[in-house]
Formats: C-alpha cells, sequence, structure tokens
C-alpha cells in the first residue's frame, strides 16, 4: 500500500522551480492579492488584418494563431515577441453513417474510409500551405506529445503515404463491391450520381486544405459539394446534427490543444472511442450512432486505469490506436505550429510547451510594465456556438480562453513536465495498487438519484482513497462576495450524479448521462472529514499517483451551488432552457449562456423566486450528521447573485484572478477586472513558469550497416533530467519497420542504438529511415531526428 502527500509546488520539477523563482523576481510587478494587471481587455481582430492591427499598437498579445506568411513576416521584428507552440492539429472527420435504401454514402465503407488516407498528401500540406510550420501526422497522437514514443513504431511503420493512385484502386474496388458504378470517370448508384458534401472552414488554412481534398475526391470519381464556413455555422452542422441526415460527409476539423499530458487517456477516448461523445452520432438520443466494442471496452479500461502497470496501459493505448487507423473515421493530417505574437514590452508570459500563452498561467502574470491593463486579441470574443455555462458549455477556444482567467482550476497539467498539479487543492494519495483494494469506512455516503439523499458507502470496496485539502478555495469567496463552502462541493457531486442517474433527467441531457456513467461507476464513496476537507474512495489506479488525484478530484468549484441550482430548475423542472446543444435543438429551447441578457434574465427569474420561497435543495446538504445549508444562508447567496447580475449583467459567477466586469457580443468585447480581496490565496509571481528547458538531438555519424554484423550508433542528447532515447528503423519501399526500441544509456546524454545481426542479416540493400525519438523526465515532448543509412549489398 503506498501513500502520497503533494502540495502546491510538490510536484513542480526542479528545474522549472529554478525558472519560476529566477523570472519571478524579476517580472513582479507588485504584491497584491490577485493577478499581475489590474484589467484585461479582450477584442476581435480578423487574423488577416491582426499583424497590422499589432503594429498599430491596437492589442498586446493575440491568442489566435497567424496565419504562416504573417508569422514569417513579423519573424526578426524587434517590436515583436513571438511564441511558438504545436497548439493545435487538424484532421478530416468522415461520416460512416449508411445511406437509406437507394442511395450509397463512400464513407460508410471501411475500405474507402482507409483509401483517405492515402488520398490526402501531408507533406505538401505541412510544407506548402503551411510553409513548414506543422508536421504530419498519421494518428491522433502528435509528433511532439510524450505519447509518440507509445507508438512511436505504428506511425513510423504504417506504410501510410501519400499514393493517390493506390487510393483510388482501393476506392474504385470497395465502390464496386457495394454495387456502385463508374461512368467516364464518375461514381453513381442506381443511376445517381454520388455527391460528397465537404464542410471546410474558412478562417485559417483548412479552407485551402479543403480544396486540396476536393480536388483529389474528384480526380477519384465523386462529385463534391463544398460549403466553407466559418467557425459557428460548420460545427452546427457537423456536430449538432444526426449523420444519417447528410448535412455532411467529410470535415475539416480542427483541435486546440489546452496543455501538455504525459500519459493521455482522454484524447485516445475523444478521437476514436464512441462511448464517451465525440464520435459520429455524439450519443444523443435519436441519430444513427458510431459504434466500436473493443474501441468503447479498451478506452473504458484506459479512462479507469484499469490496467496493472505501465506496459499493460500502453499495449492498450497501442491497440486503441491500430484501430483508430483501422477506423479511419477521422483522418489526421498535420500538427500546426501556432504563432501568438505579443508586443516586446509584455512581461511574464510562460510558454507552455503544447498551448504557448494559451495557458492559465499567462493570464495570471502576463503584464505591461506601469500599465494597469492587458489587452488581448483573438479571432473571435463571441460567436453563435459561443456558450457560458459549466455543464455542457465552453466548447470553443474563444469563450475557454476568457474562461480560465475567470475560474481557478483544483488541479492543471504542469506546463513543461505534463503532469497534473496541485492548484488550488492539495491532496494525499493512498492505493492499495492496481490488484487490492481499501475499505470505505462508516460515514461515507453516495448520493442516490432515485431517493434524492445520501447514503451510507460504508463496507464497499476502492482501489484508491485520495483526501483532498480545499482550504485555498475556502479561504476566500465567490466573486459576489459569499464565501466558497463544502456545500458547493457536494451540490456539484450530487448534481452530476442527479444528471447521469434521474431517470427524468436523463431523458432531456440524454448524452451527458450516457458519457458520464462510466466515470460515475468507478466512485464508492465520499466523507466530509471537517470544514476544509473531503476524502474519496474510487476504483482507479496509476502507476502516476497525481492521476489518480487529478481522476478522483470531486469538482473544480466552477461556480457556487445557487448559479447550479437554478439553472437545473431551469433546465429540468422548467424546461425553458438546456445544458447541451443537442437537448437544446431538440426541444427548441436556448442553449444556456451566462453571458446573454436572455438566458441570464432566465436564470435570474429563478433565483428571485428561490429566494421568496427561501427554497433550499431537498436533501444536498444533509450529509450524515452535518446540515451543510439552511434557509437563511441560501437567501443570502440568492440575494447576492441577483445583486451580482445588476452590476454586471451577466451572472458568471467564480473564484478566480479575475471577474468578468463586462460581455458584449455585438461588440466583440469583454473585460476582466482584477479580484484583489486579502483572502485570495495567490500574488504575481506564484504561477510564472517562464520558458522550457531545451532538448535536442545532436546529428549522430551513420555508418553503413553490413549485412549480418552488429551496427551501432552512438548519439548524443542534450536535455534535463532522466533522458532516453528511442529508435525506429523503416524500409521506406514498403513502410515496414525492420528494427525498434529503446537505446542502450552510456551516461552523460550518450546512447547507443544497437541493430543485432540477426536483423541485418534479413535487410535488402538499399536506404532505410533511421527515426530517432529523445525524452526527459522533466519535458512531456518528443524530440525527433531522421536520417538514412545505407545498408550495403
Amino acid at each position: 500500500m503506498r501513500r502520497h502527500r503533494a502540495c502546491a509546488w510538490g510536484l513542480a520539477t526542479v528545474a522549472a522551480a529554478v525558472i519560476a523563482v529566477a523570472s519571478a523576481a524579476a517580472e513582479v510587478p507588485h504584491d497584491r492579492p490577485g493577478p499581475a494587471a489590474d484589467r484585461i481587455l479582450f477584442r476581435a481582430f480578423d487574423v488577416d488584418r491582426a499583424p497590422r492591427d499589432l503594429e498599430a499598437d491596437r492589442m498586446d498579445l493575440y491568442l489566435y494563431s497567424l496565419k504562416t506568411a504573417a508569422a514569417q513576416r513579423l519573424r526578426g521584428d524587434q517590436r515583436f515577441a513571438l511564441y511558438e507552440a504545436p497548439a493545435s492539429t487538424v484532421s478530416l472527420l468522415l461520416n460512416p453513417a449508411p445511406a437509406p435504401p437507394g442511395e450509397l454514402n463512400p464513407f460508410s465503407i471501411p475500405e474507402v474510409r482507409s483509401a483517405v488516407q492515402y488520398l490526402v498528401d501531408r507533406d505538401f500540406i505541412a510544407r506548402d500551405i503551411y510553409r513548414g510550420m506543422a508536421t504530419p501526422m498519421i494518428t491522433h497522437v502528435s509528433s511532439h506529445d510524450f505519447d509518440y514514443l507509445t507508438v512511436f513504431d505504428l506511425a513510423r511503420g504504417s506504410g501510410i503515404v501519400y499514393d493517390p493512385e493506390y487510393a483510388r484502386g482501393l476506392i474504385a474496388e470497395a465502390m464496386r463491391d457495394a454495387g456502385a458504378t463508374n461512368d467516364q470517370g464518375a461514381w453513381s448508384y442506381e443511376g445517381q450520381p454520388i455527391r460528397i458534401r465537404l464542410v471546410a472552414r474558412v478562417e485559417d488554412e483548412r479552407r485551402d486544405i479543403g480544396d486540396l481534398l476536393r480536388r483529389e475526391l474528384e480526380r477519384a470519381g465523386f462529385m463534391v459539394s463544398v460549403s466553407y464556413r466559418p467557425f459557428a455555422a460548420a460545427v452546427l452542422s457537423v456536430y449538432s446534427t444526426d449523420p444519417q441526415a447528410f448535412d455532411w460527409h467529410i470535415y475539416t476539423e480542427g483541435w486546440g490543444r489546452a496543455a501538455p499530458t504525459r500519459y493521455d487517456f482522454s484524447t485516445v477516448n475523444q478521437m476514436n472511442a464512441p462511448w464517451l461523445g465525440n464520435m459520429p452520432g455524439w450519443r444523443e438520443v435519436g441519430f444513427w450512432q458510431y459504434e466500436h466494442e473493443e474501441l468503447d471496452r479498451l478506452g473504458k479500461e484506459l479512462f479507469r486505469g484499469e490496467f496493472r502497470d505501465r506496459a499493460e496501459r500502453d499495449r492498450i493505448y497501442r491497440r486503441m490506436t491500430e484501430l483508430g487507423l483501422e477506423e479511419s473515421v477521422r483522418i489526421w493530417l498535420v500538427t500546426a505550429t501556432n504563432t501568438f505574437p505579443a508586443q516586446v514590452g509584455v512581461r511574464a508570459v510562460t510558454d507552455d510547451i503544447t498551448a504557448g500563452p494559451r495557458s492559465p498561467w499567462t493570464l495570471r502574470e502576463a503584464h505591461v510594465p506601469d500599465s494597469e491593463e492587458l489587452r488581448i486579441g483573438h479571432l473571435w470574443v463571441w460567436t453563435e456556438r459561443t456558450t457560458w455555462n459549466p455543464v455542457a458549455g465552453f466548447g470553443d477556444v474563444y469563450s475557454t480562453d476568457i474562461w480560465r482567467g475567470v475560474t481557478d482550476p483544483a488541479l492543471w497539467n504542469h506546463p513543461f513536465t505534463g503532469i497534473p498539479e496541485p492548484m488550488r487543492v492539495t491532496y494525499e494519495v493512498e492505493t492499495a495498487g492496481a490488484d487490492a483494494t481499501l475499505s470505505v469506512p462508516s460515514g461515507a455516503v453516495m448520493w442516490d438519484a432515485d431517493s434524492d439523499r445520501w447514503v451510507s458507502a460504508a463496507g464497499a470496496r476502492a482501489t484508491s482513497r485520495v483526501v483532498f485539502d480545499y482550504s485555498k478555495f475556502f479561504q476566500a469567496e465567490w466573486h459576489h462576495g459569499v464565501p466558497i463552502s463544502m456545500a458547493d462541493i457536494v451540490y456539484a457531486i450530487a448534481q452530476s450524479y442527479e444528471l447521469a442517474y434521474d431517470r427524468d433527467k436523463t431523458r432531456v441531457e440524454v448524452a451527458l448521462g450516457v458519457t458520464s456513467r462510466p466515470y460515475l461507476e468507478t466512485f464508492k464513496g465520499y466523507r466530509i472529514l471537517d470544514d476544509e476537507r473531503i476524502e474519496v474512495y474510487a476504483d482507479f489506479w496509476h502507476f502516476e499517483e497525481a492521476y489518480i488525484a487529478s481522476y478522483a478530484v470531486p469538482t473544480g468549484l466552477a461556480m457556487p451551488w445557487e448559479l447550479l441550482a437554478a439553472m437545473d430548475d431551469l433546465v429540468f423542472s422548467q424546461r425553458r432552457a438546456a445544458y447541451s446543444d443537442t437537448a437544446a435543438s431538440r426541444f427548441n429551447v436556448p442553449w444556456i449562456s451566462l453571458v446573454m441578457e436572455r438566458d441570464a434574465l432566465l436564470v435570474r427569474r429563478t433565483l428571485d423566486r428561490f429566494e421568496r420561497e427561501q427554497f433550499v435543495p431537498s436533501g444536498v446538504f444533509d450529509v450524515g450528521d452535518r446540515r451543510l445549508m439552511n434557509a437563511e444562508e441560501a437567501v443570502e447567496r440568492y440575494r447576492a447573485a441577483l445583486d451580482w447580475h445588476g452590476r454586471h449583467g451577466n451572472l458568471v459567477i467564480s473564484n478566480g484572478p479575475y471577474y468578468l466586469a463586462a460581455y458584449d457580443p455585438p461588440a466583440q468585447y469583454a473585460e476582466l477586472r482584477a479580484v484583489r480581496d486579502p483572502s485570495y490565496p495567490f500574488r504575481p509571481g506564484d504561477w510564472l513558469f517562464g520558458a522550457p528547458p531545451e532538448m535536442a538531438i545532436r546529428a549522430p555519424s551513420l555508418d553503413d550497416i553490413e549485412p549480418g554484423r552488429a551496427a551501432e550508433y552512438t548519439v548524443a542528447v542534450d536535455g534535463p533530467g532522466e533522458l532516453a532515447l528511442h529508435y525506429v528503423m523503416v524500409d521506406p519501399t514498403d513502410g515496414s519497420v525492420v528494427a525498434s526500441g529503446v537505446a542502450d544509456d552510456a551516461g552523460g546524454g550518450s546512447f547507443t542504438v544497437r541493430i543485432p545481426p540477426d536483423v541485418t542479416g534479413t535487410l535488402w540493400p538499399g536506404l532505410y529511415r533511421l527515426h530517432l525519438g529523445a525524452t526527459s523526465d522533466r519535458l512531456a515532448r518528443v524530440v525527433e531526428y531522421t536520417a538514412d543509412v545505407d545498408v550495403l549489398p
């Protein structure tokens, strides 16, 4: 049995801590509580005009990536700093739904989907469309990610290359087998031409990708109708519709990357496994659903920590990646190196290795000396799909990038190591390990959605126990002046079980219930220990115990319970709004957004009624012998929320370093103002990490290989901490892997790659491709080096 305790800086690497302390000494503008700047002003700037607006000093930092040509033009200009990060990925989403009788959807045929892998020229996209500011992708794992080494040989040995003639041959065979005919180069089915609807985004390079794909599909014999759409219209037509409505066949997806992750469990599920609700059908009732039993089973095992060690975890991850390639519902294209420009005078930017300055850290620390304001530009501040609600909103970067300055997470991944770190909670982990369990003690409870009360969980068994200390939350107030308390935690826990298990509520928000149940099933009990600590029992194990804490955290305390209760009433009792976009569409009600006047007024009227009736949610605050909220305290909260709405015109109330002082959708403007309450636990410098340490592979000397004799190569890696080097040798004629493994560590950053004689003896003469990947325990990224090796006759 193991125990692990973490404080707010307990998991930071020594190097990162040194960087943070050194930078903080130079960059801290004042010692008041709260963030560095007094105000942050968000405004929308068109990406094509953004460089000129920056040159005209209309903003300090642009949080949307510049187009490559503009970034190259600004590079070297001493007036600006450019922050580059692999902050977005680009994929094609194919609609796999079967067509109605008499019609044929080509992408319902797995062989056609697989053929598209060979129809897209990733090298051209990276080299020409992105002008070298992107790297090709084969799987959902970027070559910059730590888990790239987990699938290193799969990605490098997939054999997937741009081969349009081969792709057209695969398509022709599959289409004829499905009963389609090709007349003068055009495919038809039962006498009707097959037309593909391609939805292409217009804001960035994805428009050019859409044009490139259209040409390739037309050469393959398809009629293609391209719909060029901006964010809101594109997302609405794809993710809010039944795939069998065929409003789309292909969509040029783009994904913002929020933080590095050392051991991924979420993205591999999100991009491959139907159970999590991000595959066509979206788990919405009445929609056709993409299904894959093995991906769901493996995905849940990975997500819930159902493995015995890292080796088994990696096997699950690799198999999911293989299945994702076989299914090819998503075709991965490139990881784009985003360029975020800033005035050179902006100080204290944390350069997250994945998100760049688009992270919670920069908003807390960035400032301009001798200025109270920080002016941030984005492509949009508001779109028709921008929704501010903490249950099923914040689905776009435009709202999320502002929200990160308004709320404090309980934990967040370290910007360099990718390991979950305590931010506003501390924790202590005790685990019985992968093969044993702990007893859930007396006093532990679970929420029963049928009886609407807490019931005893004593006697249950759980793999792990985590004690969370919320004192850094509870020492302060919500933005509307009400103390944060244990009542906010227990309401959030109960709400999650209501959404998943209450029969009436799951009929309204179907997808929320279906996707959350596999996660909630692993929790076995909650026990309040005192006024600041809560104990959580969960069937979850991980070889890195910080992931146990991250999994088990009961709530991040995004908003006070009275707002959640008012929204619950509005959604489930009044049926006048919905949490999710699909439910809003199904019931023809607003998708609730607390920044919109109409929605905020609906919530306000509910709070008014709660105040008049002195409403206290039944059973929620009666936990064992504790009563966490009475009518008088509840009324105080309702009045504070109503007063907040009267002063600010929105109901976005949270706990972070800034509060939302103004939000004007027509003007594309939002204003954050600093929280200077002395009880707020952080000050400038507390979350300044600066720049990540560097890591590089020195170009090795690679001698020719003599068949039947061992080949050994010495490779030097420069970088911090504990280093490792992986290698894959590929036969470029067919993409097969001929050798792979982990190089021997010779010490001092020197590694030896050994290819044994029984392998070299099987090699035909010619050039082979050697891929090297270096990692560090202080960086959640892979540095890659590729070279050709000649095998002699």
